[in-house]
């Protein structure tokens, strides 16, 4: 059964309104045949019963020979006594013997349908009996009336419904077909286009509508997606671009110590190349690792997530550094929890940490503060220093990969210009932000703010 049902959404859709359409034809049909005959029979029987009745009020007044042939909607009488002989009859009915049963019938008006064969061939007859009382006793009138228009009619309309039907049927598959087939038009040309999209062709974008239905959201949706893929492959040359550029130049450093220390004889120098060489190699040792970590973050790879203090946190990050140029003053609230991997944040910590020691004058100041209603706490963690600061303009291109507002000093600190990227992508992987503004003391002001976790359920 599965197997005959349609696969396409074409055919499904022309299936089920076919179907639809024949069981409501169906229900329709047996209404109409049913309201036909039902109406047609009550025409029949009320005159057959006007009469009947007639009939009866000459039997009860003893003036049965008064009784006249039948008129317009009557096709027979047959008057009969309790003892079943015939009084009165109808030519027709001559020499018939009496249409009921014989016994003691009670008064009142009956309905029959009966096939005299003799009189309405294959047609039916509806015979209406009354009984009613006479001077000589109970007295049964049988007026019968034929069916054959009732009949015709059915068969009629039987006929129109058995032609029609299919034809009807018919024609709703081809508009349903029809119809469906315009309305997928357009999805088919967004498939046909997207098959077409290789990873060099992200610039192409699907055609969209004038319709403003469904399938024209669903086309602007698909060319949003093609936007994401197109700036997420931008983004992706840019960065190896950019990492290309920033491994060749320590390479080209390294290169240039070895072959000196191999062509240098006096081995009263080669400790100053090797020293020279081994600050090159930790240095793309440090370029590797944020390489790699950008490379999980872009990945969007899990980290092992645990509830932390975030203040806890920060003053072992600070307590760890060693030989920082200007000191680090801690503010940090207790009881600041977060939910988030240790490791990751720290390192958001210590970016944070080394872009204001590679910029303060004096020093450098850390707060953190946990802000707003109890049911929807947020950690703020704030860096000052007493420095140049940031402009306006580049306080959200400094988040950018590789970016330098200073290249020939962060080059001589051995900064690439990952530090703030790699901190707002783990703040933005953490469920947090991270900006930057300007520090009270005229420096640069990072801010960053981590959703604080909901309290651990108490167990019994």
């Amino acid at each position: 059964m599965r197997r005959l049902w349609p696969t396409t959404v074409r055919a499904r859709a022309t299936a089920g309104a076919v179907l639809v359409v024949a069981a409501a034809l169906a229900l329709a049909s047996v209404a109409l045949l049913g309201l036909l005959r039902s109406g047609m029979l009550r025409n029949a029987e009320r005159d057959a019963e006007e009469q009947a009745a007639a009939i009866a009020q000459l039997a009860a007044g003893g003036r049965l020979d008064r009784m006249r042939a039948p008129l317009h909607g009557a096709d027979f009488v047959q008057v009969v006594n309790a003892r079943g002989r015939v009084l009165r009859a109808t030519p027709n009915l001559a020499g018939l013997p009496a249409l009921g049963p014989v016994g003691s019938p009670r008064p009142g008006t009956a309905f029959h349908t009966w096939r005299l064969r003799p009189l309405g061939g294959e047609h039916r007859q509806r015979v209406v009996q009354v009984t009613t009382q006479t001077p000589d006793g109970l007295v049964t009138v049988y007026v019968g009336t034929s069916l054959r228009d009732v009949d015709a009619a059915d068969d009629t309309t039987t006929a129109a419904l058995v032609v029609g039907g299919p034809l009807l049927l018919a024609l709703v598959a081809l508009v349903t077909w029809r119809v469906t087939g315009r309305a997928l038009g357009p999805v088919e040309a967004i498939r046909a286009e997207v098959a077409e999209i290789s990873d060099r062709d992200l610039h192409r974008r699907v055609p969209v509508p004038p319709t403003g239905d469904e399938v024209a959201r669903l086309a602007r949706t698909m060319n949003r997606t093609l936007d994401r893929l197109e700036s997420s492959g931008i983004r992706q040359r840019q960065f190896i671009a950019d990492a290309s550029h920033e491994l060749r130049s320590p390479l080209t450093v390294l290169r240039t110590q070895l072959e000196v220390a191999l062509a240098v004889r006096d081995p009263e120098l080669w400790p100053e190349l090797i020293s020279g060489a081994l600050e090159d190699t930790d240095r793309l040792e440090r370029l590797c690792s944020d390489l790699l970590l950008l490379a999980r973050i872009d990945a969007a790879q899990p980290a092992h997530s645990v509830r932390l203090d975030l203040g806890g946190l920060v003053r072992d990050a600070v307590d760890t550094r060693l030989g920082d140029r200007v000191p680090v003053r801690v503010d940090a609230e207790d009881g600041v929890v977060v939910e988030g991997s240790e490791l990751w944040l720290t390192r958001v910590v210590t970016n944070l940490l080394d872009n204001a020691q590679r910029f303060a004058a004096g020093g450098v100041e850390l707060t953190l503060r946990a802000w707003g209603p109890p049911a929807a706490r947020t950690a703020v963690l704030e860096v000052h220093d007493d420095g140049p600061g940031i402009p306006p303009a580049d306080r959200e291109r400094v988040f950018e990969r590789f970016t330098r507002l200073d290249d020939a000093r962060s080059r001589d600190d051995g900064g690439a210009g990952l530090g703030l990227a790699i901190a707002r992508d783990l703040a933005t992987h953490h469920g947090g932000t991270l900006t930057a503004g300007e520090s009270p003391a005229g420096g640069a002001r990072l801010v960053l703010r981590l959703p604080v976790a909901t309290p651990a359920p108490v167990t019994g």
